[in-house]
């Protein structure tokens, strides 16, 4: 029986109205910054999953560098840019007070606190959710089990009764099932490819009319 659904955040429930790698290669361009690779970046957030800015973040990509960039300045620059140009995914906001009203609904999100917290400040999602995790306040980010695990306690329900709705199939959808939980993948059109891991699977832009239908299967 499902009891709660937990989602994630970044690509599942709202989207930047450019990619990742754009946004940073202008950030780093209007901060004078040597360009800095969005591989690099993302090997540089996973190994700072715990943390309150993305300030060590910064501090790692910086230090073998040649340049008097300052680390806060960045990570401050970089919040401020990911923040703005976030939306909500088609629907999601009515589907999140819809589903409040038949489930307990969870958020985990992985990153630093500050980041993750002004992305809900900006979208007014400080209370779209009956619960709402950052890893960075954790002392583990997605996949380890220990941040399921938080967000299971926070709702008050067992994993064998939970669902949790992501698009990352090593973070979210691997790291679901390993806590117990069922997995949705929500699929983006540059991939990756449907996991046989995940419960359902649905496409990005059709969340809002399809999760109620897939949940349903879950029953």
């Amino acid at each position: 029986m499902v009891e709660a659904v937990v989602f994630d955040l970044d690509e599942t429930l709202a989207v930047p109205d450019r990619d990742r790698e754009t946004i940073l290669e202008d950030v780093t361009a209007a901060t004078g910054i040597p360009s800095i690779s969005r591989e690099s970046y993302l090997d540089a957030h996973r190994q700072n999953l715990t943390q309150t800015t993305r300030k060590p973040i910064f501090a790692e990509l910086l230090a073998d560098r040649e340049t008097d960039a300052d680390a806060e300045e960045l990570a401050v620059a970089y919040r401020q840019t990911i923040a703005d140009s976030l939306s909500p995914v088609a629907g999601v906001e009515s589907l999140l007070a819809d589903l409040r009203d038949r489930y307990s609904v969870g958020l985990l999100t992985n990153g630093p606190v500050r980041a993750q917290r002004d992305k809900l400040e900006t979208l007014g999602w400080e209370r779209a959710f009956d619960a709402a995790l950052v890893t960075g306040e954790l002392e583990a980010g997605k996949p380890d089990p220990r941040a399921f695990d938080a967000i299971l306690s926070e709702l008050a329900v067992d994993a064998e009764n939970a669902v949790y709705v992501g698009d990352d199939v090593e973070a979210d959808i691997a790291g679901a099932t390993n806590a117990g939980m069922d997995a949705i993948q929500v699929l983006k059109p540059d991939g990756p490819a449907p996991d046989d891991r995940a419960a359902g699977h649905l496409a990005q832009d059709s969340i809002a009319t399809e999760l109620p239908d897939v949940l349903a299967t879950l029953e």
